[in-house]
C-alpha cells in the first residue's frame, strides 16, 4: 500500500502540510508521496493569467498515481478533490479515495459553483494577476485554530498565490463515483463550512467525522493514520 496526498488550493509544499501524518505512516511502513501542483507555481512558473492551471495540476497528480502498481489511497484535501476527481478515474491502482474537508465535483462541476459568487473573506484575489491567495492574518483563526504554535508559526511560509483558473474549470470525470470513497468530516474547520462538507459527504461512500479544524492531519496526524491503515 501506498498513499498519495494531493493538497488543497493557496499552499505549496504538500510534503511540509502532510509530514506529520508521513512520519506516523512510514514508522508502519507505508510510504507516501505528495505530487506538486503547477497552479499554486510549484512546476516552477508563476501563477496567474495564461499560466498553469485545472489540466496541469490534474496532470501532474495523474502522472504520480500512474508511476506505480502498488495499490494506493489518494487522500485529496480541500481543492485537492477537484482535481483527484479527473486525476484518478480510471487509475487501476487506485482503490480508495479520502476526502479530507474535500470538495466533490459531478462531472460538468467547477469549485465557482459551491460558493456564493463572492470570494470567501478570508482570501485576496487579484483579477489584474489573475491570481488568489489566503490572507496571511487570517490563516491562523481559519484553518489552523487548533493546532499549536510550533505549526501555527511556519504555516505562512508555505502558501502561495494560485490561478484563478481553477475556480472556473468544469471537471472532465468523478473518480468519487467509480473508487470506493471516505469522507473525513472535519467539525471545526472554519474554511470548508460545516454545511459544505455535509453536502459532499452524501457523495460519498462513507463518512467519519473528526473534532478537528481544516489540517487535521497536521493537528490529529495519529487519528488520520489510523483511519487510512483501516482502509
Amino acid at each position: 500500500m501506498r498513499v498519495v496526498f494531493v493538497h488543497g488550493a493557496c499552499v505549496r509544499d504538500g510534503s511540509w502540510w502532510w509530514h506529520r501524518t508521513a512520519e506516523l505512516l512510514q514508522e508502519r511502513g507505508v510510504p507516501s508521496v505528495c505530487p506538486t501542483l503547477p497552479s499554486c507555481g510549484e512546476a516552477g512558473l508563476p501563477a496567474g493569467t495564461g499560466c498553469p492551471g485545472p489540466p496541469e495540476d490534474v496532470a501532474a497528480v495523474r502522472q504520480v498515481l500512474q508511476d506505480s502498481d502498488e495499490p494506493t489511497v489518494v487522500v485529496a484535501h480541500s481543492y485537492g478533490g477537484i482535481i483527484t476527481a479527473e486525476a484518478a478515474a480510471g487509475v487501476g491502482s487506485v482503490r480508495h479515495l479520502l476526502l479530507v474537508s474535500s470538495y466533490l465535483p459531478e462531472v460538468g462541476q467547477s469549485l465557482s459553483e459551491f460558493g456564493d459568487g463572492s470570494p470567501a473573506s478570508f482570501l485576496d484575489v487579484d483579477p489584474d494577476a489573475g491570481t488568489f491567495g489566503v490572507r496571511p492574518e487570517l490563516l491562523v483563526d481559519t484553518f489552523l485554530q487548533d493546532r499549536d504554535p510550533e505549526i501555527q508559526a511556519p504555516a505562512a511560509d508555505h502558501l502561495a498565490r494560485q490561478s484563478v483558473h481553477v475556480t472556473r474549470q468544469p471537471v472532465g470525470a468523478a473518480a468519487w463515483q467509480q473508487v470506493p470513497s471516505t469522507y473525513l468530516f472535519c467539525a471545526q474547520d472554519h474554511g470548508t463550512p460545516p454545511r459544505l462538507q455535509r453536502e459532499f459527504a452524501r457523495r460519498a461512500g462513507s463518512v467519519v467525522e473528526l473534532d478537528a479544524g481544516h489540517h487535521p492531519f497536521l493537528s490529529q496526524p495519529a487519528a488520520v493514520q489510523d483511519l487510512l491503515l483501516s482502509l
